[in-house]
C-alpha cells in the first residue's frame, strides 16, 4: 500500500513538471482556440438598377430609347393627372444613360451595369478580401458607390442608394435612383469566352446562381443566365460567340432587356405611337418560354423587351428562381 506520504512526495516531485507543460501548451491552446480572421459577409445584391451605352450618336440613341420608356411607362396613363409624366418627358433619372464613343467604335458598347446593394462599405470590403480590385469609390452620408471589373473587363457599378427620406442627406453629386415608374432592365448580356472564370466571380465571389441556361439546339448552350443573390435580375452569358464577329452580331449579344407585362399590348403601343422603329421583328416565344421582342438602337445595340414569365415549358433546363414581377 501506498502511504499518503509517498503520495505527497511524488506529487511535490511532479508539480514542476506539470507547470512546465501547461507553459508550453498555453500558447497552443490558445493559437488552436483562435479562429482566423473570418471574410465579412457579403451584403445583399438586389437588381439591376440602371445601364449605360454607348453611342456614336446621343441625340438619336436618346430618342431611341426615350421614346420606348416613355410609351411603355404612361401605357394606360391619365397624363392629365400624370404627377410623374413631367419626369418621362425630360428622360430624368431613366434606367439608361447614353455616354457618346470616344474614339474608335469598341466591341461592347454596354459601357457599365449598375447593380443596388444594401451596404456598399461592407461590400467593397467583402470584394478587397476576395483579392477583387475595387476602383472610383465614391461616398455620400447616406450611401456610396464603387466601380469594380469582371473577368472579361466589364465594367460594374455598385450602388447603396442614397436615403431620400432625409432631404439634408440628398446631396448633389450622389447618385438617384431610376423613378419607380420607369420600365426597369430586368436583365443584361455580355458575351463571354471562359465561363469557368465569370463563374468563379459571379457564382463564387459574388453570390450569383444559375437562372436558366439553354441553346438554339437542344444539347446546346449558348445562354447561361446568373441571377442576382437578392433579386430577380440577371447577367447573361452569351457563349460561343467567334472572336471576329460583326458589328451587328456583337450588338445582339451584348445587349439589355426590359421588362413588359403582356408583351402584344406593349408591341401595340409602340406601333400607336408612330415609332418606326429599324430591324423590327414581331413578337415570339422564345426558347426560354418568354414572350419576346428585338428592337436595335441606332448602334445595332440590342433592346430586348421580354415578358416577366414564361408561357411554355422552357427548352434545354428549367428554372431555378424566382421570375421578375412588374
Amino acid at each position: 500500500m501506498i502511504s499518503k506520504h509517498s503520495i505527497r512526495a511524488l506529487y511535490f516531485s511532479l508539480l514542476p513538471l506539470l507547470l512546465c507543460a501547461l507553459c508550453v501548451s498555453s500558447p497552443l491552446l490558445s493559437a488552436l482556440n483562435s479562429s482566423p480572421p473570418s471574410t465579412p459577409a457579403r451584403p445583399k445584391i438586389l437588381q439591376i438598377l440602371q445601364v449605360r451605352i454607348l453611342t456614336t450618336n446621343v441625340p438619336e440613341a436618346n430618342a431611341f430609347y426615350y421614346d420606348i420608356l416613355r410609351t411603355l411607362a404612361q401605357a394606360g396613363t391619365d397624363t392629365a393627372k400624370c404627377n410623374w409624366c413631367e419626369k418621362l418627358s425630360k428622360g430624368e433619372n431613366g434606367p439608361v444613360v447614353l455616354e457618346p464613343v470616344q474614339g474608335p467604335l469598341p466591341d461592347n458598347l454596354l459601357s457599365a451595369v449598375l447593380f443596388k446593394t444594401d451596404d456598399a462599405e461592407r461590400l467593397r470590403k467583402y470584394l478587397e478580401k476576395n483579392k477583387v480590385k475595387v476602383e472610383k469609390w465614391t461616398k455620400w452620408p447616406s450611401g456610396a458607390m464603387f466601380t469594380v471589373f469582371d473577368p472579361e473587363g466589364h465594367r460594374l457599378i455598385f450602388v447603396q442608394t442614397p436615403d431620400y427620406n432625409q432631404p439634408s442627406l440628398a446631396i448633389p453629386g450622389a447618385y438617384e435612383e431610376p423613378i419607380p415608374n420607369w420600365p426597369h432592365i430586368i436583365h443584361a448580356g455580355f458575351i463571354v469566352h471562359d465561363r469557368a472564370a465569370m463563374d468563379r466571380f459571379y457564382k463564387d465571389i459574388l453570390g450569383f446562381h444559375l437562372y436558366w441556361q439553354g441553346g438554339m439546339k437542344d444539347g446546346q448552350t449558348n445562354w447561361v443566365d446568373m441571377q442576382v443573390p437578392d433579386g430577380t435580375g440577371w447577367i447573361e452569358y452569351m457563349l460561343n460567340v467567334p472572336p471576329d464577329a460583326d458589328q451587328h452580331t456583337r450588338g445582339v449579344m451584348n445587349h439589355i432587356a426590359v421588362g413588359v407585362a403582356d408583351m402584344k399590348a406593349a408591341d401595340r403601343e409602340l406601333l400607336d405611337a408612330g415609332l418606326h422603329l429599324a430591324i423590327k421583328q414581331a413578337p415570339q416565344i422564345g426558347r426560354d418560354g418568354k414572350w419576346q421582342l428585338n428592337l436595335y438602337d441606332p448602334d445595332l445595340t440590342r433592346v430586348e423587351l421580354m415578358e416577366f414569365t414564361p408561357v411554355e415549358k422552357p427548352c434545354c433546363s428549367e428554372y431555378t428562381g424566382p421570375h421578375p414581377k412588374p
